[in-house]
């Protein structure tokens, strides 16, 4: 684990712009993570370095051509740190447009008629691109619904409305909302036993920076990320796509390449940027292992950020030292209970008597940032059926320390004895 190694989490904490302060508030413990993953350094860097540049790719002049081999060296990397033999990266405006492009192509593309599946724990980005284009094109919109009790949804859940006719059929790896996981590799196995031709695209978003992505072992058609969620910056999301998804029709350029994903001039500091995050996971589990192998390297950082994250929650809700954990404060329940393996580096709660916003507020004046969930548009999903209005989620990941965590429950026990 990260804090077991003698001044590992110092180091790791290091290499990420902002980590304990805020440029408009001052000092700050960041549990805020789900909406926006701390920005490493590195991508600080890289990024003004390449906005200051003025060629584009496809060009015949030195600058152009470094341009393209930095694209190319990026895509490798991608495709090492997504485990994915074939199929093609690229990027987009964000990973909810990305989201929305993959699953209209494997819509629109497949066979007239058929099923189109989802679930109700679905982040509106797959979950509004897959009804809407069902409807579109004619084709029933089956929701899987997940357990509000362990807020997540399970490959039995989705085995029960499998038929042969699914043509296309989306998961969500880790909910936003409960930071519960879905068991991705084991869903797309149901689904391909009944339906093998299915089309599976997958919203990685939320659970990217958590750790292992493996699309070998999911056997999906589609995964997208957002790669502010996993250690860069806004303004781009990452889509990969099988050869299968590529090979269907879709938008590009009259006599343009077929295979081609990307509309238009992408901009190279985004693969760039995205390098640094693959180098940062090779470097990190370079911390775990000697092996010479980038993948058995990401694959010991992703155990590494499991097992620390794992460690950090468990301290949130049963305590560390002598205070109190969440689940031992009155009127504090948890979204998805108190112990669930498929936790992810994020609590949702609510406290008896206090408006989530009021409780947002009031840990922020003690410096702690975290964030108000409501039941609308994006949360409604989850929330709704659960009869709350609202909820408080703190997320955290792994340059987060135990110490911090102390401080957010200190401030909690204080804030929720003051109510009671």
């Amino acid at each position: 684990m990260i804090a077991e190694k003698a001044g590992l989490l110092d180091q790791v904490r290091e290499r990420f712009a902002h980590v304990d302060s805020c440029p408009f508030q001052g000092p700050r413990v960041f549990f805020e993570n789900a909406g926006g993953a701390l920005t490493l350094k590195s991508v600080v860097e890289t990024s003004a370095k390449f906005a200051a540049i003025p060629d584009n790719q496809g060009r015949d002049n030195p600058a152009s051509h470094q341009l393209v081999d930095i694209i190319n060296t990026s895509r490798a990397k991608m495709r090492t740190l997504f485990n994915a033999a074939d199929g093609q990266f690229f990027v987009g405006e964000s990973g909810t447009e990305l989201l929305f492009r993959l699953i209209r192509t494997a819509i629109v593309g497949v066979d007239k008629g058929g099923v189109v599946v989802g679930s109700t724990l679905e982040h509106p980005a797959s979950r509004s691109a897959a009804s809407r284009w069902a409807e579109v094109t004619g084709k029933p919109y089956v929701a899987v619904a997940h357990n509000n009790s362990t807020g997540t949804v399970t490959v039995q859940d989705y085995a029960r409305h499998v038929t042969p006719d699914v043509r296309v059929a989306t998961i969500l790896h880790t909910s936003p909302v409960t930071g519960m996981a879905v068991d991705v590799a084991a869903v797309s196995a149901a689904i391909r036993k009944v339906a093998p031709d299915c089309f599976i695209i997958v919203d990685g978003i939320q659970h990217a920076s958590h750790g292992h992505i493996d699309i070998e072992a999911c056997n999906v058609d589609g995964y997208v990320v957002s790669p502010y969620k996993v250690f860069s910056r806004h303004g781009y999301g990452v889509g990969w796509a099988s050869d299968r998804l590529t090979a269907l029709p879709r938008e590009g350029l009259i006599d343009g390449p077929a295979e081609n994903w990307e509309l238009g001039t992408r901009d190279t500091g985004a693969y760039a940027t995205f390098s640094d995050v693959v180098d940062y996971f090779d470097w990190l589990g370079g911390q775990f292992t000697d092996s010479d192998d980038p993948r058995l390297r990401i694959e010991a950082a992703a155990r590494a950020i499991h097992d620390h994250e794992k460690s950090l929650t468990d301290a949130m809700l049963h305590g560390v030292g002598n205070l109190k954990g969440l689940a031992e404060m009155p009127g504090v329940s948890i979204l998805g209970g108190v112990d669930n393996p498929a936790r992810e580096g994020l609590v949702s709660l609510t406290v008896d008597g206090i408006d989530a916003i009021d409780l947002v507020a009031a840990l922020n004046e003690q410096g702690i940032r975290t964030h108000v969930r409501k039941a609308d548009h994006y949360s409604g999903n989850i929330l709704t059926p659960l009869g709350l209005p609202s909820c408080v989620r703190v997320s955290l990941c792994h340059y987060n320390s135990e110490a911090e965590v102390s401080q957010f429950l200190a401030a909690m026990e204080e804030i929720v004895e003051a109510q009671t």
